[in-house]
């Protein structure tokens, strides 16, 4: 079977791209969103991040930076993370915008709350195609090293999602079985268009 995925994260565009990335190269049909309310990017204290609407391109980001203080975003990792984000797609795109128009088979998060604002977003809209969507957190760190862990946990779960000819059916079983092989828990829940 072939499903439609989407990679969802808070607002840092790191762990839910480096997912889509991984995914893409490995032929998936996949899109990433963020769901805050901006996109922010770690600046020269915790106070003082970086702050971008969503749509704007990963590029005008990458070069903001460079011009403001290219050495310490080259040594935090985050030109990198944003070179790598100009090669999957333009613009970070926001769940609660943009994922209106897309169906989706399957939904992962990242962190538990976003998990819980995406299961909110997907009951609170018109249920008119009673097509259903399994939405599943994997947790975690918000770190390049944990979003590259992350991003092969990720893809070794859909490719098992994959496998099954039914998700519904088999559901329980893929995530017993991820969650032995992995020793990391897993949220997850049905949701319907």
């Amino acid at each position: 079977m072939k499903f439609r995925y989407a990679m969802v994260c808070s607002s840092n565009q790191n762990r839910s791209m480096e997912a889509h990335s991984l995914l893409k190269k490995q032929g998936f049909e996949v899109s990433s969103y963020g769901t805050g309310a901006h996109v922010k990017l770690p600046g020269p204290s915790l106070r003082e991040p970086n702050v971008y609407e969503f749509g704007t391109p990963y590029k005008h980001m990458y070069d903001d930076l460079r011009r403001k203080d290219s050495e310490l975003y080259r040594r935090n990792g985050i030109l990198a993370m944003l070179k790598r984000n100009a090669t999957v797609k333009l613009a970070p795109q926001r769940w609660q915008e943009n994922a209106v128009d897309g169906v989706f088979d399957v939904v992962l998060t990242f962190e538990e709350k976003v998990f819980d604002m995406v299961i909110e977003d997907l009951h609170n809209r018109d249920q008119v195609l009673l097509k259903a969507v399994l939405v599943i957190n994997l947790e975690v760190k918000d770190n390049h090293d944990e979003a590259a862990v992350g991003a092969k946990h990720t893809l070794d779960l859909c490719q098992e999602i994959e496998k099954a000819e039914s998700w519904e059916e088999s559901i329980d079983e893929i995530i017993a079985g991820f969650e032995n092989k992995y020793r990391r828990k897993l949220l997850y829940s049905v949701s319907f268009y």
